[in-house]
């Protein structure tokens, strides 16, 4: 592992700069939640080269868990996978009490930090009905493991030319420990042009960072594993909206890396 990207305090361990021409599986599982829908309703739609990724959803793209999402369209890259057996209600991320594993998956932990800093440097879209996002969600041995710790999400509804309100914090979910703390900053940058956006968390404390610049501190951090998801969504218009236009292009989430490193102890 290269240490150009050094830290004080840290140590890099995991480093994605989408150098090949394909997702390297041994750090991204390109489907999102597969459990509570399937592998093939729920893969990603994506391109590698040059150096960057870009998560897209299509036109043609359906929903990838309509019984439990309604018309929610996604793309996302995760680093780790855990469910129980078909029919429970055992699974990561249960967003809905309705949710029931749908189909079988493998355990997989690829890349699951308990305390570190995270970062990403990527472009935000414009789009009214987009919404883009690092998160680091519970891995969830146990289901109270289950805090998600928001590095960024950003509605294309929320960027302008000189401002956009970048989401940040923590929300508990399943953990009883971790009380909800997240808000949208406003932040003066064109998030349509790259920018880095980071958390450190640990030992009781959880900072985001938006281009080095701190923007938000929750005095809380889970202790526990966490795999991250990546994503770039297309959300369901409101009731009595007229639908998304036919014609309307494809929602195009540009990466150019993520990197996470550990702290030393």
């Amino acid at each position: 592992m290269t240490h150009a990207h050094g830290r004080p305090g840290f140590a890099l361990e995991f480093e994605e700069e989408f150098g090949g021409d394909d997702l390297d599986r041994t750090k991204w599982l390109p489907h999102y939640l597969p459990h509570w829908s399937s592998r093939a309703a729920s893969a990603a739609r994506y391109e590698v080269g040059g150096g960057r990724l870009v998560l897209r959803v299509d036109r043609d793209q359906p929903p990838w868990c309509p019984e439990f999402d309604g018309d929610n369209r996604v793309s996302s890259l995760q680093t780790g996978c855990l469910a129980g057996p078909v029919g429970s209600a055992v699974g990561q991320h249960r967003f809905t009490p309705a949710a029931r594993v749908r189909e079988a998956q493998d355990p997989l932990r690829l890349y699951t930090p308990s305390a570190g800093r995270v970062e990403l440097r990527c472009r935000a879209i414009d789009d009214p009905d987009a919404l883009v996002a690092l998160w680091m969600i519970g891995f969830e041995e146990t289901p109270e493991q289950s805090a998600e710790v928001c590095v960024m999400e950003i509605f294309g509804r929320d960027v302008g030319e000189r401002e956009v309100r970048v989401g940040v914090g923590l929300h508990p979910f399943g953990d009883p420990t971790i009380v909800d703390d997240f808000e949208a900053v406003p932040v003066a940058i064109d998030a349509r042009e790259p920018h880095t956006y980071a958390a450190e968390w640990g030992e009781g404390r959880s900072t985001f960072f938006v281009d080095e610049v701190p923007v938000k501190v929750v005095e809380q951090a889970p202790d526990y594993p966490l795999q991250l998801m990546l994503n770039v969504y297309c959300l369901p218009r409101a009731a009595g909206a007229p639908p998304r236009p036919i014609d309307a292009p494809a929602l195009e989430f540009e990466v150019e890396y993520v990197r996470g490193w550990r702290p030393y102890r």
